[in-house]
This record gives structure tokens, C-alpha cells and sequence, in this order.
């Protein structure tokens, strides 16, 4: 985007009676104290603070700010960049209201979308390594945030960069985005838990206790009911932006993988990757299906089955990889586990080998179990339509799912039997 602005307006302090002009820099927000009110506050209760300690409350800017851009998945890229927000005070933790047009939006300050349950609101401080820079993104976790405020609406495409939006009537590139802020530090407690730990880089030489292929995020999926070296999952292993792309290629070649089920990318995007020529993975089998982070909505759901109706169609061994091999792929292959009969433990012990390859988070912690809890598990509860999974029959459910998302009894039961099948002896 061209528009390129960030207007901060600084609040005014408490106001004076004498008070009757104010810089034309200087915005307040203060909403006036009735007489009666302010007749009653003089009457200070012994017990009370000294009214000169409220009114060293401290207040914080509204901040103005541009869009400078819509990603693919709903995401909006600020033109504000994180330290310029902590200048004026907006910190991880604290909660800060949102408005664009006359939505309005509560959302917590963090640094990862996962500091966030499935579906909630971010404002996420976070490094671009496409753009080598830090950035601003509102965005919803495993949703769309774009439409959630009524911005614009994205249509995924074929072409590069894979997708395409149209702006909301009233909205356009000079729209402005509000912030305020609502409670500083009022999400301190769920914010710390989330940063047990939770520390990841793109650099080989950070990883030097993991194998090449748990660096790439790269295993078989070895869950009740799967064949042994059928299915696999990774990050990506034609995207660089991770840098693990060629030691995930290179895990590709050693399981000989046949099949592929991208979810991260277009046909376009996929082919434009430096390096994609070259790589084992552009001999596979490819269904690239530009998935986005909504895993409710109804374009996710066509493509998932479109995906595993790939897989029933095909030989194994199979990879199904997005572009973290986290998010995307953590609920399609808890899909596939429950559906081929693996408990509730096993899904959480699969997903959760992402969260120590990438985070080094251990089981037995409270941010172990936080962090299935709030992601995966929800996601699978949601899409089964059921609070919880306990005590649920996860196969007949994953299998309801399945129909639901528009797969045929006989499309299941050849990808069941196509799952099943051994490659390798163990």
C-alpha cells in the first residue's frame, strides 16, 4: 500500500477549569465528570487514596495508523511499527481497543498469534522474515480478521501472490485504524504463560539438540491406526522463509515420499520458490490448495476435502505440510488421527513435538498443556461440535466431519484404507 501514516494524538492530562485552549497536536478523550459527581468526590473517605494520587493515573495516546497491507489470510499489516507503539506506552500484555469504520474490537498486545486461543483477537508485535522487518498485525488466530472488522473480502486465486481482496464499502486504502488503550497489562498473567519457553529462531546452529529433519519439523505421523512411514508431516520444504526448507526436502527424499498435500500455497506461489526446480519435492505428486487460517469457513473446508480426496487418489507415501507445519497441518492431521483411531493423548503427544522442535516446550508443563488446550483441542472441539473431547467417539466423529465437509462414505473409506497401508517395517 502506498498509504503510509501513523498520527499519534496525545491525551490530554486531567483537565483544568481554566483550561480554554488546547494544542492543536493534543487530542482528549476525557469523558466530563457531571457537577453532582464531582460534588460528591470532595467528600474523601479517611480510608481513601490522597485525590492527588488519581490524578497521577497515567493515560496513553490514541494511536492512528494506516493499513499497509492485507495478507492472504486476513491479517492487517499497520503502518505503525512495534517500537514506535512502545514508545508511547502499548506494551505486550496490555488489552487495547481496536476501531475501524464503527467496528470496534478488544484485543490483548502479544507477540505471537498463539498467545491467543483459537478464534480470539491479536495486536501482534512479530518480525516479517519475508520483509525482514517488525510489524504490527491484527489478526485473529485461525481466522480473519479483515472480515471479523468488515474491512474487505479475500478470494483466494491461482496467480501469485495467490490471492486477491476487494475493500468493504466505506473502506480504502486511506482508511485510518484506532487503538486506545483499555487495560494496561490486563492480560499479564495468560501473556506470561505463553512465554515459558516460547522462544524460536530460523537459525540451524539454535537447534544444534535436533536432528535435520525434527529441525524442519519433519516426522512421521505414528498415531493407533496409521500405516508405518504412510504419513508424514513438515514445514515446508520449497518455502525459505523458515529456513528449514532444504533440510525438510531433504527428509522428503529419505522417506521417499510420493504425494503431496501443500496447504500453504497456490500452484503460482509454490513454482515461483527460488529454488522449486531443483528440490526432491517438485518430483511428487502436488495438490496446492492456498489454504487460509479460518479453519471454519466454508472455502477451508471445500479445500480440506479436496485434499484428502488427493491423498485417497494416490500412492503413499504421503506429506502434508503448510508452511510452519503447525496450524494448517496440526488440525488436518488431528483430523486424520482421530479418524484412524488414535486417542485424545496421542493426537496432543503428535501436535505438541512442533511446540518442543520450534519452542522447546516439554510435556509436564502448564504451557504444554495451555497450548493444546487453546489450539488444537478447541479447533477439533469446535469442528465436532462438542465442548470437549473427552468421552466423545473420535473416530465416528472425524468421520461425521468428514461427510459434512462433503466427502463420500466411499472417498472416507479409501482414505482409511490408503492411511492404513505399511511402507516400512518397524
Amino acid at each position: 500500500m502506498k498509504h503510509k501514516r501513523i498520527i499519534v494524538f496525545l491525551l490530554a492530562g486531567m483537565l483544568s477549569a481554566g483550561c480554554a485552549q488546547q494544542s492543536a497536536a493534543v487530542q482528549t478523550e476525557e469523558t466530563p465528570v457531571p457537577e453532582e459527581t464531582a460534588a460528591a468526590e470532595t467528600a474523601v473517605p479517611e480510608t481513601a487514596l490522597p485525590q492527588e494520587t488519581a490524578a497521577e493515573e497515567e493515560t496513553y495516546p490514541q494511536i492512528e495508523a494506516g493499513i499497509d497491507e492485507i495478507s492472504k489470510y486476513g491479517n492487517i499489516v499497520l503502518t505503525i511499527d512495534p517500537e514506535a507503539m512502545k514508545e508511547h506506552g502499548y506494551e505486550p500484555a496490555d488489552i487495547v481497543t481496536v476501531r475501524i469504520g464503527d467496528k470496534e474490537m478488544d484485543m490483548p498486545v502479544g507477540t505471537a498469534y498463539t498467545d491467543v486461543d483459537s478464534g480470539e483477537p491479536i495486536c501482534c508485535y512479530k518480525f516479517s522474515s519475508s520483509r525482514n522487518r517488525e510489524e504490527v498485525v491484527l489478526s485473529v488466530n485461525t481466522g480473519n480478521m479483515v472480515e471479523a472488522m468488515g474491512v474487505a473480502k479475500i478470494t483466494k486465486i491461482s496467480e501469485d501472490p495467490g490471492y486477491k481482496y476487494e475493500w468493504a464499502e466505506g473502506m480504502d486504502d486511506s482508511t485510518t485504524v484506532y487503538l486506545n488503550m483499555k487495560e494496561k497489562q490486563g492480560f499479564a498473567e495468560e501473556y506470561a504463560m505463553h512465554q515459558l519457553g516460547a522462544v524460536r529462531t530460523n537459525k540451524r546452529e539454535d537447534y544444534a539438540h535436533l536432528s535435520d529433519a525434527e529441525y524442519a519439523n519433519f516426522r512421521m505421523v505414528r498415531t493407533t491406526g496409521m500405516g508405518a512411514g504412510t504419513l508424514y508431516r513438515s514445514s515446508s520444504p520449497v518455502n525459505p522463509a523458515y529456513k528449514r526448507n532444504e533440510q525438510a526436502d531433504a527428509a522428503m527424499l529419505d522417506a521417499h515420499i510420493k504425494t503431496v498435500m501443500n496447504m500453504a500455497d497456490s500452484e503460482g506461489q509454490m513454482k515461483a520458490y527460488s529454488e522449486f526446480a531443483s528440490t526432491y519435492y517438485a518430483g511428487c505428486d502436488i495438490i496446492p490448495l492456498n489454504m487460509g487460517m479460518n479453519f471454519s469457513s466454508e472455502e477451508f473446508r471445500q479445500k480440506l476435502a479436496e485434499g484428502f480426496r488427493y491423498i485417497a487418489s494416490h500412492e503413499g507415501p504421503y506429506l502434508i505440510h503448510c508452511n510452519e507445519g503447525k496450524d494448517r497441518t496440526g488440525f488436518a492431521l488431528g483430523l486424520l488421527e482421530c479418524l484412524m483411531g488414535a486417542g485424545k493423548e496421542e493426537i496432543i503427544e503428535d501436535y505438541m513435538l512442533t511446540f518442543y522442535n520450534y519452542y522447546g516446550i516439554e510435556p509436564g508443563t502448564d504451557l504444554y498443556t495451555r497450548t493444546a488446550d487453546s489450539n488444537l483441542l478447541k479447533s477439533l472441539a469446535e469442528a465436532f461440535h462438542t465442548e470437549s473431547l473427552d468421552g466423545i467417539d473420535l473416530a465416528k466423529s472425524a468421520e461425521a466431519y468428514l461427510e459434512e465437509i462433503g466427502m463420500t462414505a466411499d472417498e472416507i473409506k479409501t482414505l482409511k484404507e490408503k492411511l492404513s497401508t505399511d511402507f516400512i517395517e518397524i
